[in-house]
């Protein structure tokens, strides 16, 4: 697996790309500012990019800015984008553009190796992943929205954990319940929330940014 990486801080850069070469990623280029992250992933075509959403110059959303872009002349390029906060409008942009697999995951999580590269291989096999604590704060926020209102608290409870890119099998290990309940409750979230018949990759992207809404 080919990835690219965009992050300003040396140790954390270094440290990025020693942890995936230790298990068994190519990291083709790593970078530390906005401006030679499109670049960099046109001139590779990785398997994955992994970015930090805030880089230099002007450290506001350059690394998500040029994920988009470099999406637009690579359809499809996974995206996993690290911060160092929980900001919803970025993980609701990045969500919107839903060609490819796509995270969304704070730094503190590369603490925890596993699961750190398990998110990064999720999301270059087409996956979405999104951080536990991101979900948890968007879910506080959104509490008292209408839109979200006509769910259930176990169908609320079973849409974040969709949003966290958990499959009906984990979602089902995670509440004791059966694969055939959780499949029950998502086609209720898709029917209350007006998502049209489709794939249901994308309708669980839909529902996601739905949710994300609030």
């Amino acid at each position: 697996m080919r990835v690219v990486i965009a992050e300003d801080l040396a140790l954390l850069r270094d440290g990025l790309t020693r942890l995936l070469d230790a298990y068994g990623c190519q990291v083709v280029e790593a970078v530390a500012d906005g401006p030679s992250v499109l670049p960099a992933l046109i001139r590779h075509r990785p398997d994955v990019a992994v970015l930090d959403v805030r880089l230099p110059p002007t450290f506001t959303d350059e690394g998500l800015q040029a994920a988009l872009a470099a999406r637009q002349q690579l359809p499809g390029l996974p995206v996993l984008v690290l911060s160092q906060h929980v900001e919803q409008l970025y993980a609701r942009e990045l969500l919107a553009d839903r060609g490819g697999g796509v995270g969304y995951l704070l730094k503190d999580r590369v603490s925890n190796v596993g699961q750190f590269v398990d998110a990064v291989r999720r999301v270059a096999d087409g996956g979405m992943v999104m951080d536990p604590d991101v979900v948890s704060q968007l879910l506080a926020r959104n509490a008292g929205a209408d839109r979200l209102g006509v769910l259930t608290a176990r169908e609320r409870e079973v849409l974040g954990l969709m949003a966290q890119g958990r499959s009906n099998a984990a979602i089902a290990g995670r509440l004791f319940v059966t694969e055939k309940a959780v499949s029950k409750h998502i086609n209720n979230i898709f029917s209350k929330l007006g998502l049209p018949q489709s794939g249901d990759d994308n309708r669980r992207v839909l529902a996601v940014l739905a949710y994300l809404d609030g």
